[in-house]
Formats: C-alpha cells, structure tokens, sequence
C-alpha cells in the first residue's frame, strides 16, 4: 500500500472510530463516578487525544520509541487479565501481551539498528488506571474503558505518521499499519463487551484519571 493510499484509510479509520464512540452509551452509576461526575469525551476531544499526551510522530525515531513506552504499558496492563473471571478477557490479554511484546522487540531493534545514538526514554505519561487492586468485574471494566483509550492514541499516532509520510523505511510504514487496524478493530470489540457485559460506553467515568489533562 502507498503512503498516499494509507494515509487516506488512516484518515477514514480515525473518523470512523470517532463516530463509533462519540454515540456509545454513557450511562453513570454511583459506583464508578470520579470526582462526582459522570459523562464522557467529544468525537473532537477523541481525534485530539492522542496530541494531549504529547505522543506525536515528528519522525520515524520518534515514533518508534514512544510507541514502546506506549506498547510496555499495555503489556503490563493486559498481564493483570490473568485474574479476569471471564475467559474472553483471560485470552484477549493473552493476545495483547503476545503481540504488543513482539512489537516492542522489533521496534528496539530497529531504533538500535537505525539510530544507535538516540536514546530510548521518551518522557511518557501513564495513560490507565492501576488495575493490580481490582478484581473481578471491576478489573474488567476498568481495563476495557482505559485500553480502548489507550489503543485511540496508538491509532491516531500511527495515522500521523503514515499521513504526513514520516516513516522512512518499508517496515516502519508496514507496522505502523498493522498497529493502526489491529488496534482499531479490539477497539469496536471492547466496545462491545462494555455494552453486552456492563451497559456502558468507553466514556463513562472518566473524568479526573490519572491520564486527563489538568
């Protein structure tokens, strides 16, 4: 695929997200409002979220290694999932740890390969809530509301990248392809299980977590 082709599904993949969770049910209940308050996040506020944790793809090297500062969370997110009750979310977080895990080798790899002399730390800001004290539905729902938000931010930086042409070598365009419509399509799935499992959408609760701005 081209860059000029890939960056035109980009565009249409973040819009469709966009729509996708701008019209999710935001239902509140007393037990999972933050700082009193319920509600939820604009189709505006989404297309900008991944700019408001300052994940941008200026170039290649850069977006290689805030993607694995951005890949290490998940990882470790998706490794609590071991205690989920349900066997959809034991396997997903399976495949998450799995996939993500070998993403991250891979992009080390190049950022050594390609640019020995940049250091990898990026100055990352946590984007999910600790799970380790949740259990149960609890750890389920917390996790799908923050990974979906997690995965609208590895999207739209990847679609950043392909639109403005940023990724200098065929493997770089390549993955940054594969992370924007593998995380695209766990997104409309952990959309629908927030829906079946606990009738809420992504936004609902989100107000004052840790990765909002202040």
């Amino acid at each position: 695929m081209s860059r000029r082709i890939a960056g035109m599904v980009a565009v249409v993949v973040v819009l469709l997200v966009g729509v996708t969770t701008a019209v999710a049910a935001t239902v509140v209940d007393d037990d999972d409002r933050w700082n009193g308050r319920g509600g939820g996040m604009t189709s505006s506020q989404m297309m900008m979220f991944g700019g408001m944790h300052g994940m941008r793809a200026a170039s290649e090297d850069v977006y290689l290694a805030e993607m694995v500062a951005h890949h290490e969370e998940a990882v470790a997110a998706a490794q609590q999932l071991r205690r989920s009750p349900r066997a959809e979310m034991r396997e997903f977080g399976e495949s998450i740890v799995a996939s993500q895990s070998a993403q991250i080798d891979q992009m080390r790899q190049w950022l050594a390969d390609w640019y020995p002399d940049r250091t990898e730390q990026v100055a990352y800001r946590p984007m999910m809530r600790d799970l380790t004290g949740l259990s149960g539905d609890r750890l389920d729902r917390a996790f799908l509301q923050d990974m979906i938000r997690h995965h609208m931010a590895a999207v739209m930086m990847s679609q950043q990248l392909l639109v403005r042409g940023g990724a200098e070598h065929d493997e770089v365009e390549a993955l940054a392809e594969d992370i924007r419509d593998e995380q695209h399509a766990e997104i409309f799935q952990m959309q629908q299980w927030l829906r079946d499992w606990f009738g809420v959408g992504w936004q609902h609760g989100m107000h004052g977590g840790p990765w909002m701005m202040r």
